[in-house]
Parts: structure tokens; C-alpha cells; sequence
């Protein structure tokens, strides 16, 4: 089995704006199953890959997004591998005897042992760090494809041409080494993430989506959307030929995108609410300096991103907490009220999701946020910085980027023997770690969630449905003009 990850692949973009541009994902379409994939809560990189391969949902993993907090700091920690305490796709094949080679998926660095080969994902944080298990195929690597590049750095930036290019060399790169390791290595089961969309898309939604409130129709990359997906397709219809017919390929996404319209304050409107107090008014718009804070007068602070994190300066649990434990229930109710009625700078108001995550999450490990709050079905980021002058904003305070995260990813499954079903409802990004161990015969673990999307219809089937001949994965010829 190949499982390729391609990371904020939509289903309006794969399944249909650029289908066209993608005949070797369409063949796999025709002569398999796929559907759009609902994403973790949230659906961000970090947690939702992970949530994929450990059928766990990130309350249970207490990953809450890229940083997260840890006892005795108020500030956020950014999250690697050594926070991932749950078994994961490869470590249960692994177990049966299988070889595995999980490759740039998120929350691999430090690399581990696996049964096989791994290769860390985009956090690797460079430099002497190690990349590989084992070590020794770092080595192997660069001497064939040269210096490893785990993803692209300032994607978030105005220089736009130099950010595809890298994007496009990154991307390469990754194929080159996943068909280097697969016909070289010969693992039972092959996984990569191929992150360039996602840095594509925060890079250029605005530029190639009509839609955006901010397109301009003359912008000189309008068509770099259709150009780098079919570059990702051919790739993709490389490694499926290498494959074979007898291998069953999944293309997923951890998550969607869509236009990111703008942003809400959230910390100005905690200060502007007396939930958060300054030392001194910032004099121009500047991250939320934690130092900055007076703690003896704030109750509450909220962290920006695709979402907003609201903790309660609790007493006993954070560093200078002023809110007595007792009092947390009626303190993010109260909160929550508030902020679904929160309103825009016209006085209009803004659809507002806040919840709980010990009432969400089928446990919440780790530091929770005390509230998990969603702005406009995530059209508008949560900005964390302070000193806004309006309560909506239309940039990201963190670099140039149009792109929010949406709720649906994809499925594709075909090939070997998996089963021909065409267009599937109501996939999870859960259901993916089932399916592949059903697919090896491996029974299910225990507390997993999710269902096998390979079972027979009508349920009560485990693993694939029976060799289908039409199921192959064929590198099919792009016409060029």
C-alpha cells in the first residue's frame, strides 16, 4: 500500500476546478472510491495528520495545534514527535511483521524506530538535527537528490516567484525520494506528505481563486493553481506506476482550504472587555507579549490562528492566576455568551462557534484551551496580536495569506483490492488508520475510532472486498499544447 498525503488538498479544487489538470487522480477516482473527508476539530496540520494515522481525535492526543501549552508557562511550546503518546499506523503494521516507511508526515521529527525507514516531516527544525531512521539514509539521500528540504521557508511573504519555485523544487524533491524508498527499500507500506500545497495555497488562494473577495482577474499567477496541481498529479502518476497494479494507493488530505476573508481581534476585544490588561497600551499593532501583561487584573487570553484558544488566568494552575478554580465553569460560560453574540465594527454580527473541549473531545489531555472559539466557519482567522484599531481586520497578523483552513479533505482508494464504489459519503479522517489495517488484516485496536472504508457495503466486512481488475493505478499521458 502507498499512502499519499497531500496536505490542504480541497475536494473543490481536486474534484473539480482542476480535475481536469489531474488524469491520473481521476483514473483513480474512476476505478475506486473517494470522497471528501471531514477533518479533525481543529483542522490544522498538527493535530489532524496525526489524528489520521492513530484513529484518536486530538483531545485524546492533547494536541491542540502547532504550539501547545505545558504546565507552569502561559506561553505556547511548539509540538514534536516526543508529544505524540499513542501508537500509530506504521507502529501496528510494524508489530504484524510488516516494513514500513513513513515519509514527511507531521510529528516524525525526532525520527523514531520503525520497522523500515522514516523521514522526518516539515518541522524538522535543520541543521545537525537528525532527519532519518536510520541515520544513515540521510546520507544516501543527499548524495542522490542533494540537501534535504523538509519545506519552504518565508512562504508567508510578498516574493511570490521565489516561493513557487521553492515550492516546485520541494515537491520534486519528495516524489524523488518516495520512489527512491519504494523501489529500494521495499516497504509493505509506503506513507508521504507532500506539504507544498498547503504552502502554495497560503501563498496564492487570493491569486487563483475568482472568488476571493481580494482577487484581482489581471494577476500574473492566476494559472499557477492548474499548472502546480498538474505538476502534483504527474508525480502522483509516477509513483502509481512504479507501484503496480497489485498495490492499493490512498490519496487523503488532512484538511480543506478556503478564502480567508480577514481576521477577528480577539485579544483587542478581551482588553476592550477588561478580561485582559495591559501594562501599557501597545502604540502600533504587535504581538500579545506575555511579559507585557498584568496578570493581577486579567482573567482571560486568547491565542490566535485558524481558531482561537481563550485560557482563564486560573489560580493555581497558571503561573499568576487571579480566577478562583470554582469560579472556571461560570467564568467560560459567561465568556462564551459573549462571544457568540460577538459583532463585527458595523455592528453586525459574526457567526461564532465556542466550545468546551471536556464537553467536545471524548477525553481532553495535555493543556486544553479553556475555550476553542471559531469565527465565521473558519472565513476569518483569530488574530492574536493586540493594538488593532479595528475589530476586524482584513490581513493575517502573521505574513501575506489569504487561505483559511475548511473542514473537508479528500479520500481516493484504489487499486490492489480495493473495492470500486465510486463517490462515498461521510468519510472522517479517522476512518483512514481502520481501513489500512483492515486492508493487511490486522485485527482492530482497541479505543481506535473509525470505520473501514473497504468493507463490504452494508457493513460487516473487514478489509478489502475482493480483487476488482478494473482497480489499477495506470500513469495516464497528459496532452500538451
Amino acid at each position: 500500500m502507498i499512502v499519499i498525503g497531500i496536505d490542504c488538498a480541497p475536494p473543490q479544487l481536486v474534484f473539480e476546478r482542476y480535475r481536469d489538470a489531474m488524469p491520473n487522480v481521476s483514473a483513480l477516482m474512476e476505478r475506486g472510491s473517494w470522497g471528501a473527508l471531514r477533518s479533525s476539530e481543529p483542522p490544522i496540520t498538527v493535530p489532524a495528520w496525526t489524528c489520521m494515522v492513530t484513529g484518536r481525535d486530538a483531545g485524546e492526543l492533547g494536541l491542540y495545534g502547532f504550539r501547545n501549552r505545558v504546565e507552569g508557562e502561559t506561553a505556547l511550546r511548539l509540538a514534536d514527535g516526543r508529544d505524540v503518546h499513542s501508537k500509530r499506523v506504521w507502529d501496528w503494521l510494524g508489530d504484524h511483521g510488516f516494513r514500513v516507511a513513513p515519509l514527511f508526515v507531521p510529528l516524525t521529527f525526532p525520527p523514531s524506530p520503525v520497522r523500515g525507514h522514516m523521514i522526518s516531516g516539515f518541522l524538522w527544525p535543520g541543521a545537525d538535527a537528525p532527519w532519518c531512521f536510520p541515520r544513515s539514509l540521510e546520507t544516501e539521500i543527499v548524495d542522490r537528490v542533494g540537501a534535504y528540504r523538509a519545506d519552504v521557508q518565508r512562504f508567508r511573504a510578498e516574493d511570490l516567484d521565489r516561493i513557487y519555485s521553492d515550492i516546485v523544487a520541494m515537491t520534486e524533491q519528495h516524489f524523488q525520494i518516495a520512489e527512491l524508498v519504494w523501489k529500494e527499500k521495499n516497504p509493505d507500506f509506503l506513507m508521504m506528505v507532500e506539504i507544498g500545497v498547503d504552502r502554495f495555497h497560503h501563498a496564492f488562494w487570493r491569486h487563483i481563486d475568482p472568488e476571493h473577495p481580494r482577487h484581482d482577474p489581471k494577476n500574473p499567477w492566476k494559472g499557477l493553481g492548474h499548472e502546480y496541481y498538474a505538476r502534483l498529479d504527474s508525480h502522483i502518476g509516477r509513483l502509481c506506476e512504479l507501484a503496480g497494479d497489485e498495490t492499493t494507493v490512498l490519496v487523503v488530505s488532512d484538511h480543506g482550504a478556503r478564502a480567508m476573508r480577514g481576521g477577528v481581534c480577539i485579544n483587542d476585544w478581551l482588553i476592550e472587555r477588561r478580561y485582559l490588561t495591559l501594562r501599557e497600551p501597545p502604540a502600533a499593532a504587535t504581538p500579545l507579549d506575555h511579559g507585557l501583561i498584568d496578570w493581577t487584573r486579567t482573567r482571560a487570553w486568547a491565542e490566535g490562528g485558524y481558531y482561537a484558544r481563550v485560557f482563564v488566568n486560573v489560580a493555581g494552575r497558571e503561573p499568576f492566576g487571579v480566577v478562583a478554580p470554582n469560579a472556571l465553569g461560570a467564568m467560560r460560560a459567561e465568556l462564551r455568551r459573549a462571544l457568540e453574540d460577538i459583532r463585527d465594527d458595523e455592528g453586525k454580527p459574526i457567526p461564532t462557534v465556542a466550545r468546551i473541549p471536556e464537553e467536545h473531545y471524548r477525553s481532553a489531555r495535555g493543556f486544553p484551551p479553556d475555550l476553542m472559539v471559531y469565527f465565521d466557519d473558519l472565513a476569518l482567522r483569530a488574530i492574536g496580536s493586540v493594538g488593532n484599531r479595528r475589530r476586524v481586520v482584513l490581513e493575517n497578523d502573521t505574513g501575506p495569506d489569504s487561505c483559511n483552513h475548511d473542514w473537508e479533505g479528500i479520500f481516493v482508494m484504489s487499486g490492489g483490492n480495493a473495492p470500486r464504489r465510486g463517490r462515498i459519503e461521510g468519510a472522517e479522517i479517522y476512518d483512514v488508520t481502520p481501513t489500512i489495517l483492515a486492508a493487511f488484516g490486522i485485527p482492530r485496536p482497541p479505543g481506535i475510532q473509525g470505520k473501514d472504508l473497504g468493507a463490504s457495503v452494508g457493513g460487516g466486512g473487514v478489509g478489502m472486498t475482493g480483487p476488482n481488475p478494473a482497480s489499477t493505478c495506470r500513469l495516464q499521458q497528459r496532452t500538451r499544447s
